[in-house]
């Protein structure tokens, strides 16, 4: 598929699943094309970074749920402190852990699942929906019942992926992409390099990394660079000369309108992105 194709299959007031983590292997292209259309009041749940940033400046989420939403080396992304500072969206905030269990709640197809994470903090204040629930054997201990996180629509990026729909992460961590996907009534991968399947077993433990698998996909999108401006190791690391450009646009209106008009344009696509970045670093030599 191209992501204007995942696009198409997306709707406004659907629940969208943003895989990666921060400002690491986030699926930016299919963001873009995402931004690029009219689909709007989003449900998103993701560890965010600069996904959540993006959708957050041009008002395209209705609720949030997250652990965090940050660029990695810039701690709270702007375009995010923004739109909380000005109460754009509502916002459920949860411990990672309890994210966690809420994405394998999800692909189990359960209503929720106990956890320890939240008891004694302010996440049980701050989230008043919240319930705990009680062991039924002897030791009676209470837990949080985590709410199962299902999705709509799953989006993750990976190294690399086949036609079927099986997908390899070749870095130091999975960032939960498989939960993601499993959690999800469609998932969509884009990927660095579109392989045979022979070539994803490749290699001595290959196996372990070999995250995705078809059964839980629904379509797979070649996007070299497709992760950009977030690292997606080995392939690429994080750009972060151009992620300090974006954090410091996001900070100044107008300078943010002249940054999307030049990278983000309405109109544009992968290929014409990717030519305006190549042009701006060109410029900073």
């Amino acid at each position: 598929m191209t992501p204007e194709e995942v696009v198409d299959r997306l709707s406004s007031g659907m629940t969208i699943g943003i895989g990666g983590w921060g400002s690491r292997r986030k699926p930016m292209a299919l963001v873009r094309a995402l931004l690029r259309s009219s689909v709007t009041d989003l449900t998103v749940i993701s560890y965010g970074g600069p996904d959540v940033g993006l959708l957050a400046a041009a008002g395209r989420i209705r609720r949030l749920v997250t652990a965090f939403v940050t660029l990695d080396s810039i701690p709270l992304e702007p375009h995010y402190r923004a739109a909380r500072q000005r109460r754009a969206f509502a916002l459920t905030e949860i411990d990672e852990a309890m994210f966690m269990w809420g994405l394998h709640a999800a692909a189990n197809r359960l209503p929720f699942l106990p956890v320890r994470a939240g008891l004694g903090s302010d996440v049980m204040r701050v989230n008043p929906e919240l319930r705990t629930v009680t062991s039924p054997y002897e030791d009676g201990e209470e837990f949080v019942a985590m709410p199962a996180l299902r999705m709509d629509a799953a989006l993750v990026h990976l190294n690399r992926a086949d036609r079927l729909g099986n997908g390899r992460y070749l870095g130091p961590d999975p960032y939960f992409d498989d939960l993601f996907c499993e959690a999800a009534d469609a998932a969509y991968v884009s990927c660095e390099r579109l392989v045979e399947t022979r070539e994803l077993t490749e290699g001595a433990g290959a196996l372990p990394t070999l995250l995705v698998q078809r059964h839980s996909v629904t379509g797979v999108v070649e996007t070299p660079g497709g992760a950009h401006f977030t690292s997606c190791v080995p392939d690429h690391p994080r750009d972060e000369p151009f992620q300090k450009a974006y954090a410091a646009a996001a900070a100044d209106p107008v300078a943010w309108a002249d940054f999307a008009a030049r990278f983000l344009p309405p109109d544009g696509d992968e290929k014409s992105y990717r030519e305006a970045v190549r042009i701006w670093h060109e410029e900073q030599k």
